[in-house]
């Protein structure tokens, strides 16, 4: 378990209430979709006080003969002048937020920042950062919240670190651990499962959703 429901509501409330502190005349989320689609409605609707505008770009993934990629979606509204918050489920090469950063900046935004929901600096090629983090995490292959595999396990409400070489023959392997009655679960949610006796806790057992 890298987040489970009770740190994924906390982190994405700091977050929120980060970008509401600093950007006091409005903000223009940017998602990236797929995988941000989950993280930025919980993180709108944890912004507070302000103008929040939602808009969304789609890319294709790398080439593997020209490690390059293409817009699949481009933005609907006109972000001139205007503050930005690019929004990414993780952040980690640095070769996509730098294309997505150079195709933003060139509509002109007053300012454009990035908020995501994990780091994993360990990877990076292009020295990127961004001003907003959930949690930084190790070289690991996360799941859950938005994050996938062959499309699947996005609805996951928790974040889990797994082993990709599972997933690499079998992609729906972890189907039956992370939706089924005995999903994998908290630290927290393990313990109170122990003082009952043994008796099965959904992930949610240690708190609420994100």
């Amino acid at each position: 378990m890298l987040l489970d429901r009770a740190t994924l509501r906390a982190t994405v409330e700091r977050l929120g209430a980060e970008i509401s502190a600093d950007h006091p005349d409005g903000v223009v989320l940017i998602g990236v979709l797929k995988g941000s689609l989950i993280f930025l409605a919980d993180l709108a609707r944890a912004i507070t006080g302000i103008d929040v505008t939602i808009d969304f770009l789609a890319i294709s993934r790398y080439a593997p003969d020209s490690g390059r990629v293409k817009l699949l979606k481009d933005l609907d509204l006109d972000i001139t002048g205007r503050d930005v918050v690019l929004v990414e489920d993780m952040v980690d090469t640095g070769l996509t937020l730098a294309y997505l950063l150079h195709q933003v900046g060139e509509r002109a935004p007053r300012r454009v920042e990035v908020c995501t929901l994990l780091d994993r600096p360990v990877r990076r090629i292009v020295p990127q950062t961004a001003r907003y983090v959930g949690r930084e995490i190790p070289d690991v292959f996360a799941l859950g919240y938005g994050l996938h595999h062959a499309d699947l396990y996005r609805n996951v409400p928790f974040v889990v670190a797994v082993d990709p070489k599972v997933l690499a023959r079998r992609p729906d392997a972890y189907v039956a651990d992370l939706y089924g009655p005995g999903a994998i679960e908290s630290p927290d949610a393990r313990q109170e499962r122990q003082k009952a006796g043994g008796r099965v806790n959904s992930p949610d057992a240690s708190g609420g959703s994100a």
